[in-house]
């Protein structure tokens, strides 16, 4: 009967052609892998083409900087050309973080099928995180410790850079002292008005409404929970086209992204504070290229360089935004098509990861809290090293996943250990740079934790 109504429907096509149709793509299989290829061809070509907008926007923004380093038209053009085309691209996505992380994090939790299942994947996603933080945490403070690089700053630049930044130190303070502490933390993680987080952009909030919906779906078996779990993925999958669309404009943006920083900063960014910049990039590169490696090659059972090359794609972009939460669709989706990771994993441990498995950021952390001490000549002690390297894994386990998320915690932790706050000044002018590497770290080590995870789930039932 469904048949002859479809005919009916479309007149001049007989049942034999209708059926004809509807066997047309379980026999024409050879047409799958030309899609895939060609999918895989245009994202290696969007990541030439994000490389090429950063070689571009930095080359140009260094040349503008040696050529007219104090020209009006430089703030004019940074004012109204590429500092708006950048801003409108993260505001884009932005817009669709929220659909985007209720909607993965739902449907990845209802896969699950069980309540066993998730406590089993959802256990070691928070013994990895835990484990790895504390790795990254202790190799960020040996590294500080040994090269001391606190020591060896003009005390006469500083007290210029202190003066300089003043007035964006006293705003990431302000900020600070906006955000509860403590236990009120603690509480204000669970929401009292979902909406309320959805519009404060409280991810911690919204993410823990999206769990306990996820398990509620998991619970109850109706037809009527199917339809909306049915609908809950045609948003996911909505808003990941979406997201698909908006990342075409990401050469673009980086570009504009790269030339602002260049043409502002030129190469002071490396000059001034070189001895600190260099101990975060070494520090990061010890995590990303030895720690995740060794993950990758003795727990996940995969080749490394293999394994890199495949997440490229999401790295580059991690860098450009220095936004965890903006990188997250190309993350699910180099996880799902590249490394071959299952749906309910990724979706899962890359969602949660976003905020709140940061290696990177609880690395930044860590390394500019001893530093600043180094440079105020306050020597902590080990019990407030320790102290520090536990607020630093919760820190990287809390801080929002967006640009300069990490400063207001940083600025929590000085005080805490007895450093002036206000020396968070001094690395402000080298901070998106930094931002953009430790968020590079971030993007890798969610991508790396999914792919462990998901390597221990394939012997269990």
């Amino acid at each position: 009967m469904t048949c002859a109504l479809e005919c009916n429907s479309q007149p001049g096509r007989t049942v034999g052609q209708v059926r004809q149709q509807e066997d047309r793509p379980l026999t024409g299989t050879s047409q799958e892998p030309s899609a895939e290829t060609g999918t895989r061809t245009a994202a290696l070509s969007l990541q030439w083409q994000m490389l090429a907008g950063f070689v571009i926007g930095l080359v140009v923004g260094l040349a503008v900087y040696t050529a007219a380093p104090d020209a009006r038209w430089v703030d004019h053009v940074t004012t109204y050309v590429t500092g708006p085309i950048g801003q409108i691209f993260l505001r884009l996505l932005f817009m669709l973080v929220i659909p985007l992380l209720v909607s993965a994090l739902i449907v990845g939790i209802a896969e699950m099928g069980e309540i066993r299942a998730l406590r089993r994947v959802g256990l070691r996603t928070l013994v990895y995180t835990l484990i790895v933080s504390a790795i990254a945490v202790a190799v960020s403070l040996l590294v500080v410790d040994l090269l001391r690089p606190g020591a060896g700053i003009d005390p006469v630049m500083a007290r210029a850079m202190l003066n300089d930044a003043a007035p964006g130190a006293k705003a990431i303070l302000s900020r600070g002292d906006d955000a509860p502490q403590g236990m009120a933390a603690f509480i204000a993680m669970i929401p009292d008005n979902i909406v309320a987080a959805m519009a404060g952009n409280d991810i911690l909030a919204v993410m823990v409404f999206a769990l306990f919906f996820g398990i509620g779906l998991m619970l109850v078996r109706t037809p009527q929970t199917q339809l909306l779990l049915s609908a809950m993925e045609g948003l996911l999958a909505v808003t990941m086209r979406l997201m698909g669309l908006v990342i075409r404009l990401a050469p673009i943006a980086i570009a504009c992204f790269m030339f602002n920083l260049a043409a502002h900063f030129g190469w002071d960014l490396l000059i001034r504070l070189s001895a600190y910049v260099g101990v975060v990039l070494l520090a990061l590169a010890i995590q990303m290229f030895g720690i995740y490696s060794l993950l990758i090659t003795f727990i996940a059972k995969r080749s490394p360089l293999r394994f890199f090359a495949a997440v490229q794609e999401a790295t580059v972009m991690a860098f450009a935004t220095a936004s965890s939460n903006a990188t997250l669709p190309t993350a699910l989706r180099v996880a799902e098509e590249e490394l071959r990771l299952p749906r309910r994993i990724s979706r899962f441990v890359l969602t949660i990861g976003a905020t709140a498995n940061q290696n990177g950021t609880a690395m930044f952390e860590g390394i500019t809290v001893i530093f600043l001490a180094q440079f105020f000549s306050i020597e902590l002690s080990i019990a407030q090293q320790v102290m520090v390297m536990m607020m630093c894994i919760l820190g990287g386990i809390g801080t929002a996943g967006v640009p300069a998320g990490s400063l207001p915690v940083v600025a929590m932790i000085l005080g805490m250990v007895g450093i002036p706050p206000e020396g968070i000044g001094l690395v402000l002018g080298v901070d998106r740079l930094l931002d953009m590497c430790r968020t590079a770290l971030n993007v890798t080590g969610d991508l790396v934790a999914a792919t462990v995870i998901a390597a221990g789930e394939e012997d269990q039932p």
